[in-house]
C-alpha cells in the first residue's frame, strides 16, 4: 500500500502533561550520560493511562484480556471517523452521529471519535468532555465494531464510576483509546489507522507503539487512490 500522508494523532508525553487525577505523573530519570558513559539513557516512569493509551478489558473486567494478550487486528485497521464536534461539556454522545456512517461500521473497523475537545486540553474544562452514550455504544459494539478511539480523556464522563462504555467494551473483549489529537486533519474517508500498543505484560493498558513500518506511534494514512490496501 503506497500512502499518500500520514496524521500522527498522538499527545507529546512528558512531566508536564495532563494526567486523570490520581494517577501516576510522568517522570523521566537520567541513568546515564554522554561525558560519564558514553550514552543516554532515561529510567522511564510512567502509569499506563497516561497519555495517548489504550485500555485492555483488563482495565475494569476482573479475567479480562491484559494488553500483551490482544490481538493486533483491534490495533491496526480501516479507520471510519465519526463527527460528534456538536457535543457539548458532559453531553451525551448519541447513536445519531453514527448513523450516517453506519453502513461502514463492522468487524475490524477502528472507530475514530472526533469529539473535537482535545482543543481543551490543559485547561479545566478537560475533564468535562462529551462521554458516549451507553446505548450508543452498545448498538457500535452491535455492528462487530471492537475499537473505538477518542479525543477526550474518557470515554465515560469524568466521575462516572459505574463505567459503562468501558464495561460494554471491555465485555464485547474489544479496546477503547483515548487522549487522541489531530482527528481533525483526518480529511479523507477511508484512513488506514494504526494504534499498536506496547506489550506490557499483565498490565490493563499502554501507551502506543511504533509501528513496523517505523510509522507515527498512533496515526491515519491516506492510501494512494486506487490502490490494493492489502498490497506492499
Amino acid at each position: 500500500m503506497r500512502v499518500l500522508r500520514h496524521v500522527d494523532l498522538t499527545l507529546p508525553l512528558g512531566p508536564d502533561a495532563v494526567v486523570y487525577p490520581g494517577d501516576p505523573r510522568p517522570r523521566f530519570t537520567p541513568a546515564s550520560s554522554l561525558s560519564e558513559d558514553g550514552s543516554v539513557v532515561h529510567e522511564v516512569t510512567v502509569g499506563s493511562q497516561s497519555g495517548t493509551h489504550v485500555d485492555a478489558p483488563s482495565h475494569v473486567a476482573a479475567g479480562g484480556a491484559s494488553v500483551d494478550r490482544l490481538e493486533v487486528g483491534l490495533f491496526a485497521g480501516p479507520g471510519v471517523l465519526v463527527d460528534a464536534t456538536a457535543a457539548g461539556a458532559g453531553q451525551p454522545i448519541g447513536w445519531d452521529v453514527f448513523e450516517p456512517v453506519a453502513p461502514r461500521l463492522g468487524p475490524g473497523v477502528l472507530v475514530l471519535l472526533h469529539t473535537g475537545w482535545v482543543r481543551h486540553y490543559g485547561t479545566p474544562a478537560w475533564f468535562a468532555h462529551p462521554h458516549l452514550d451507553p446505548d450508543a455504544c452498545a448498538r457500535v459494539l452491535a455492528t462487530g465494531v471492537r475499537t473505538v478511539l477518542l479525543d477526550a480523556p474518557s470515554i465515560d464522563p469524568h466521575g462516572d464510576d459505574p463505567l459503562p462504555c468501558h464495561h460494554l467494551v471491555a465485555d464485547a473483549g474489544g479496546v477503547i483509546g483515548e487522549n487522541l489529537t489531530g482527528l481533525d486533519r483526518v480529511s479523507w474517508p477511508d484512513p488506514f489507522v494504526l494504534a499498536l500498543p506496547l506489550p506490557l505484560e499483565g498490565l490493563d493498558g499502554a501507551r502506543s507503539a511504533p509501528s513496523r513500518s517505523s510509522s507515527p506511534p498512533t496515526l491515519a494514512t491516506a492510501p494512494e487512490p486506487g490502490a490494493d490496501p492489502g498490497a506492499s
